[in-house]
């Protein structure tokens, strides 16, 4: 039979003021589980709580619930033990919880002056919370010697946390600010990891780079609306989705998983280990569009399981590319047993297995950061890998060349002189540039480092510029390839008169990108040879086939090797200014003022 729960004896009464008592806020809580079927289920105020209803002190242990259809109720008694009024704060420091109402009952002669139940929870729109924060805020306010008794009744599909604290405004704008440092710190190491990754694919249209950014934005997202972030900067108005996002990004996560692991591990076709990554790419699409349509409580869980489950086969995945010799494969294992150990965890404290969900989610984040880190530097140790293959190949090719050459007999001399014009005249087809006559890419990457290392040792300066003939494909589609086969040459023929000096090498490395390394040139100098190059073009035209004449322009980027460490560094500096120079407007010069940041 129900009646007023107010009669029903108290739990013991925190007092306020008292900052020990405020941080073993759970000694003095205490709570009621109302399962399906009981009358108090359908209770929706404490007045129509049953007197018998059974209340239990939580006991100093944090207040944990699994997956259940119950609703909980939590009572909590305050008294301000001062002689002045004061302000507090009742933190519910969980986000995911579908239904949360607050009371604040005061002593019976001032019940005239109760609040209005606080109605909220991912059910309703984020505004229902009436502070605009990730986590549940009830302001409580006590005047002097006054005594107030906080109910909470929550209901909610998934698993429950309930971690409240008690707090005043300073603690609570200090923690605040304290968490927000953190968590713009997580979330822009992972934004920034991203978008590196994204612009390595872009430059070099390796697919494991875009997966990997894939995958870091993907994991981003998901931690950001398990904190509640999503929930109040995203959709603030849409209840639906502060619930389908949990399970929704959980496939995308999982499905990120797999096809960077495939890409990245190189798995060989036709073999388990490929069937069971298709199978589980498959797998994740396919909960992708059933997360659509099922019930909260069945996806979240399954799709934890699935994703649990991708990782666990990954890493068994990882171990056998490792054994089989393909050694990125080891600092990929080690990422992945980082996060095996962080998920099973945070999943742990998510469905109510574990307490101190806050910690778990911290744990998280610096689970997430390691994983990022070793996954980071496995792709570097990869590219070194494949780079140091190539270097191994060309050494192993002139050995063998040197080889063959040393075999040579007397009586072959004359057909080794003869070999020796060949090889020379293909030496110095292979430096030259077919249709300019400058030198190519090849000769500049071999000669680039050289020069920085006699600069570096001399402290002489040098100084590399990379021109970009602006809106060539328009003169290709226009005019045919031949006239910009001409356009071409006459670019080369003007770098060539204004690089005069016996050390200046004009240089074609792309179909219509151009460079010159300018040994023993400060940066002045070799702005104004770069200004009076664009402008030489600027103003030389052409005549089109049509008769119609034809000016083309020149975008340029400048660097100088005083503040970079390598050939490398220089080139991109020089070629960041000439993207800057291209988004800029074009037909302009840029100068790069400092070092590009390191890519290991």
């Amino acid at each position: 039979m129900a009646s007023n729960t107010l009669a029903q004896p108290q739990c013991p009464t925190l007092t306020t003021n008292d900052a020990r008592a405020r941080q073993t806020i759970t000694n003095y809580l205490c709570y009621a589980v109302t399962a399906p079927g009981d009358p108090a289920h359908s209770a929706m105020s404490p007045e129509e709580l049953p007197e018998s209803l059974d209340w239990r002190p939580a006991a100093g242990h944090d207040l944990v619930f699994s997956h259940t259809q119950s609703t909980y109720w939590i009572k909590l008694s305050l008294k301000n033990a001062s002689t002045q009024q004061a302000l507090w704060y009742l933190k519910l420091n969980y986000p995911l919880l579908d239904e949360v109402t607050f009371w604040q009952k005061h002593e019976a002669q001032r019940a005239h002056s109760e609040r209005p139940p606080l109605k909220t929870g991912d059910h309703l729109p984020f505004a229902s919370r009436g502070i605009d924060y990730r986590y549940y805020l009830l302001p409580i306010t006590l005047a002097e010697k006054e005594t107030l008794t906080v109910y909470i009744r929550v209901h909610s599909s998934g698993a429950l946390n309930v971690p409240l604290s008690l707090v005043t405004p300073e603690v609570a704008i200090e923690k605040s600010n304290h968490l927000t440092l953190i968590h713009g710190l997580f979330y822009g190491a992972l934004v920034i990891l991203a978008a590196f990754n994204l612009l390595l694919y872009a430059s070099s249209g390796t697919h494991y780079y875009f997966l990997n950014a894939f995958y870091t934005a993907a994991m981003a997202m998901f931690l950001f609306a398990m904190g509640g972030f999503a929930n109040q900067y995203f959709w603030p108005g849409s209840s639906q989705l502060a619930n389908l996002s949990i399970p929704l990004l959980l496939a995308v996560i999982a499905l990120a998983m797999v096809q960077f692991g495939w890409s990245f591990l190189e798995v060989p076709r036709r073999t388990l280990s490929e069937k069971t990554l298709r199978a589980l790419a498959w797998g994740a699409g396919g909960l992708l569009a059933l997360t659509l349509v099922m019930p909260y409580t069945k996806s979240i869980l399954i799709n934890t399981i699935f994703v649990l489950t991708v990782i666990a086969l990954l890493s068994i995945i990882a171990t056998v590319r490792w054994r089989q010799g393909y050694q990125p494969a080891f600092w990929y294992l080690a990422a992945w047993m980082v996060m095996v150990v962080g998920a099973l965890v945070y999943a742990s404290a998510a469905f109510g297995y574990l307490r101190d969900y806050l910690a778990r989610e911290v744990m998280m984040q610096a689970v997430v950061g390691a994983q990022v880190v070793l996954i980071n530097y496995a792709l570097v140790h990869r590219w070194r890998l494949l780079n140091e293959k190539l270097l191994d190949v060309e050494h192993q090719a002139r050995n063998e060349l040197e080889l063959k050459v040393h075999e040579r007999t007397s009586q072959l001399r004359t057909a080794m002189c003869r070999l020796e014009k060949a090889n020379r005249k293909l030496e110095a087809l292979s430096l030259n540039d077919a249709l300019t006559g400058l030198y190519n890419r090849r000769h500049m990457d071999n000669l680039l480092p050289e020069l920085c290392l006699e600069a570096q040792r001399t402290r002489k300066p040098l100084t590399i510029a990379l021109f970009d003939a602006d809106h060539f494909k328009h003169i290709n589609d226009t005019w045919g390839h031949d006239f910009g086969d001409t356009c071409l040459r006459m670019i080369a023929n003007i770098l060539m008169d204004h690089a005069k000096r016996p050390r200046d090498v004009a240089v074609r490395f792309g179909g219509e990108e151009f460079a010159l390394l300018l040994p023993d040139t400060d940066t002045d100098g070799a702005y104004r040879l770069c200004n009076s190059i664009l402008e030489h073009i600027r103003h030389t035209s052409l005549s089109a086939p049509n008769a119609e004449p034809v000016t083309i322009t020149l975008s340029a980027g400048l660097a100088e090797l005083t503040d970079h460490k390598s050939a490398q560094e220089l080139f991109q500096s020089a070629d960041e200014a000439l993207y800057a120079s291209k988004h800029q407007g074009r037909d302009r010069l840029t100068y790069a003022r400092s070092a590009p940041q390191s890519t290991a």
